[in-house]
């Protein structure tokens, strides 16, 4: 049967844990009274999650495996997850660390068909360390100030939208993807439950914090035109401190009949214009970056092997009907 919905779940490196996520989404699945399936995504692991996955969709045909060629990124692996969805209605996802806890589907599903298109997750309560939950708090905050899109607050990818959004989100070619500010972009009737985010079931975070603070370049450079507007301030600010160096320099002179003496004014000033103009090259690089690698045109991702038990089966039988 065509699933009504589909899970998708990113894995990398989550051998400890597969095991427990894959009992939690058998339990729920075969309580629900409509067809779903699972998008099992492996973004390049290193362990044997790839082959867990291959068996779980060669055992299972509710299970469907889209391997990666390499190591890709979260936001992408999630992105060739739902280019690989099936779901007729709605497209759900979640973390495959079970941080996000999959029985939401059916509260989800209800707002789905009540006429709401993105039914986005909002975290309670965020079970992890006082350093990173601040972290992220300080993030979305200022997110949400600079940001020409109205991103919620304190909302991740923990999500479930309609096929017209997964759609249209597939049609997005961005290299540097944000997916919860491409969602609270497109638009339509959104609506946010509140959660309490559980601790990981197994193993270690897999988001290094070189991975979060890329995750925050394309949160703010993608979707804020406050970086380009920043440069423009903090230049008139420098103009007017010149200005007025300048002022208090002809005032002495003329009036005064003194001049500063010494280099350290100068030497301030020098700095001061030196770091500003290196800042904004810097600013102006992270865009031009994104541009750089956009232009080029190369797929988001490349998939390796993808595995499921009813297209093998197909394939099977094109093979038997066409007599080989």
């Amino acid at each position: 049967m065509t699933p009504l919905i589909s899970i998708v779940a990113p894995l990398y490196n989550e051998r400890e844990s597969f095991g427990p996520l894959i009992e939690r989404l058998n339990a729920l699945m075969d309580k629900l009274p409509y067809p779903v399936e699972v998008v099992l995504v492996d973004d390049g692991s290193r362990d044997n999650t790839a082959d867990l996955i291959r068996l779980t969709a060669l055992s299972d045909p509710r299970y469907h495996g889209v391997l990666l060629a390499r190591n890709f990124g979260h936001q992408t692996a999630v992105t060739a997850g739902m280019a690989a969805a099936r779901g007729t209605e709605a497209v759900l996802i979640i973390d495959g660390d079970l941080q996000d806890p999959p029985e939401l589907l059916e509260e989800f599903y209800a707002h789905i068909q009540n006429g709401y298109d993105v039914v986005y997750a909002v975290r309670r309560k965020r079970k992890e360390g006082v350093l990173k939950r601040f972290a992220y708090s300080t993030f979305y905050r200022i997110l949400k100030n600079i940001s020409y899109v109205d991103i919620p607050l304190d909302s991740g990818d923990f999500s479930m939208v309609s096929r017209r959004v997964v759609d249209i989100m597939n049609k997005m070619p961005e290299e540097s993807r944000f997916l919860r500010g491409m969602r609270s972009w497109i638009g339509f009737k959104q609506i946010g439950v509140e959660y309490e985010r559980s601790e990981r079931v197994a193993g270690v975070p897999k988001y290094s914090f070189k991975m979060l603070r890329r995750l925050a370049y394309n949160g703010i450079f993608n979707f804020s035109e406050f970086p380009v507007k920043f440069i423009i301030r903090t230049g008139a600010f420098a103009i007017g401190i010149a200005l007025i160096y300048l002022i208090q320099t002809l005032v002495k002179k003329y009036v005064f009949g003194t001049v500063p003496q010494g280099f350290t004014a100068l030497l301030f000033v020098i700095i001061l214009f030196s770091g500003i103009q290196l800042m904004a090259l810097g600013i102006i690089g992270e865009y031009v970056l994104r541009v750089f690698f956009q232009v080029k045109g190369r797929p988001l991702f490349v998939v390796r092997e993808e595995i499921c038990e009813q297209r093998t089966m197909d394939s099977e039988q094109r093979a038997v009907n066409n007599g080989q």
